[in-house]
């Protein structure tokens, strides 16, 4: 059984990851590759399907992309020149390996493998409609609402079903789907989730950042664009914009926590803005310190932006245990540090009788954050203030991020003072929208027109989220599907 290491548990968590190749003979292996360098952003399972001319080849299983396909033989069996992979963080459905994907399903034009990033706001409705005419479901995801959507279309072809199942849903999306003649990608009219296209010498690559371009030697082409169907075939690649283009709403927290910080997501640079939004920190909140102090990893950048901007030495005062999986024993309850400890450690030599500035990406919950600053306290710490590179999470997301539900989102209980009292530091401050757009490249927040999905911050939604609003008025149902041993 897996369970959740609770540091990680204090985090909001990443959403999924997709990659798809067409057109080269070692499509598996450079996918599983690609799967590697997006792990980052779904460490509960990983699949991967792939086409050889005659037949799809399918495996999968919980666990890393290197538990699943570390082994030489696995890669062997997955035979063809084009293939899609999937590592999953559960956001809807539990991690079952009846929801790992990418799903296959046999339709009437041959065979699908798709693979999702994001969250559907209203794949339960639907998901009623299609049980009422007969559609029977294997799993508990909202890709599968997907997949039933376009075989029980009557267009003809692929494209057009695909099209006609993507108008009835809502939320957000970015899609890899394979079928015997092509690799397809899709991004939400919005573009929330993030999907780039990049070529090989033999063969094309989508994949849901560009460090799983590098990692497989394929140079970056460009996103593909809100609302865009990419399809990767024997004749190259075509684009397709059914939807009526809108303004995105791409999700701003990629930037501050969820891509990894070598990635270049819609043309700027992670590492670069996270770096800006240290120094916007320090702009904003600077305050007396001797040294100042990430909560790595995701704090390393901005804390060097911050250090540099406020003249104050830059200190690795934490240190991560990397070994340290999603899944551990604890000993004992005796030792309530043991979760923090396992995977976080104070470097006392750093840290004794100096002022430090903590900074770490978000607050969640604040149980993490408390533990953090007791253990800086007690390795000799003066004073302790810490700074957030994002604004206060006050609101839950539904569009593929998996936040608690708001009332246990410390923000949305205390404000920063209360806060600070809570994690036990002598001052707190977050950054200001203002100030995260800036970091960004925009001049501010426009309220009327906000350029980037910023509604767990704010509370305001780009897409109505549908089957929440059901559940707060008790109209949603609940699924019923069998309880899975997965040992």
């Amino acid at each position: 059984m897996l369970t959740t290491h609770p540091f990680d548990d204090d985090h909001l968590h990443e959403e999924c990851g997709v990659f798809g190749i067409f057109g080269h003979p070692e499509a598996a292996a450079h996918t599983a590759l690609g799967l590697h360098a997006l792990q980052h952003r779904g460490q509960e399972a990983a699949g991967l399907v792939t086409y050889d001319g005659r037949q799809f080849h399918h495996h999968r299983g919980l666990g890393h992309v290197e538990d699943n396909f570390g082994n030489e033989a696995v890669i062997r069996k997955l035979k063809g020149t084009s293939a899609v992979g999937h590592v999953r963080y559960s956001t809807t459905g539990e991690t079952l390996l009846r929801n790992v994907q990418p799903l296959f399903a046999e339709m009437e034009f041959g065979g699908l493998a798709l693979g999702h990033n994001g969250n559907l706001t209203n794949a339960m409705a639907l998901r009623r409609q299609l049980v009422r005419r007969g559609c029977l479901f294997q799993s508990t995801t909202d890709t599968e609402v997907i997949i039933h959507l376009i075989a029980i279309s009557l267009y003809s072809t692929v494209e057009e079903r695909l099209i006609d199942a993507l108008r009835q849903v809502e939320g957000a999306y970015s899609l890899v789907a394979l079928t015997p003649d092509s690799v397809i990608g899709v991004r939400d009219p919005l573009g929330i989730r993030p999907l780039c296209l990049g070529r090989m010498e033999k063969g094309w690559v989508l994949a849901s950042e560009s460090c799983a371009l590098d990692i497989v030697g394929a140079e970056f082409v460009r996103d593909v664009e809100p609302g865009e169907i990419v399809i990767l075939s024997a004749e190259g690649v075509r684009s397709v914009k059914p939807f009526a283009k809108t303004a995105s709403r791409f999700c701003v927290f990629e930037y501050i926590y969820f891509a990894r910080p070598d990635s270049v997501v819609e043309g700027v640079s992670v590492y670069g803005v996270r770096k800006r939004i240290g120094a916007e920190l320090a702009r904003e909140s600077a305050v007396a310190a001797d040294v100042v102090v990430p909560v790595p990893d995701s704090g390393v950048p901005a804390a060097i932006g911050y250090a540099a901007e406020a003249g104050v030495p830059f200190e690795l005062g934490i240190i991560r245990n990397h070994y340290v999986g999603r899944t551990f024993i604890q000993p004992t309850d005796s030792s309530r540090h043991t979760g923090v400890k396992m995977k976080h450690n104070a470097n006392r030599a750093v840290l004794e009788g100096k002022r430090v500035v903590l900074v770490d990406d978000s607050i969640v919950r604040g149980t993490t954050s408390r533990k953090i600053v007791e253990m800086v306290r007690q390795a000799g710490a003066t004073e302790v203030h810490m700074r957030i590179s994002s604004p206060p999470t006050t609101h839950s997301c539904y569009f593929g991020i998996d936040t608690p539900e708001r009332s246990k989102l410390l923000a949305a209980r205390h404000d920063v003072e209360g806060m600070a009292k809570l994690i036990g530091v002598d001052s707190l401050a977050f950054i200001s929208l203002d100030g995260l757009y800036r970091a960004v490249g925009e001049p501010g927040r426009a309220a009327s027109a906000p350029r980037f999905c910023d509604a767990c911050f704010t509370g305001d939604y780009p897409v109505r989220p549908t089957d929440h609003l059901a559940s707060e008025s008790g109209d949603a149902e609940q699924m019923s599907l069998l309880t899975e041993d997965i040992g």
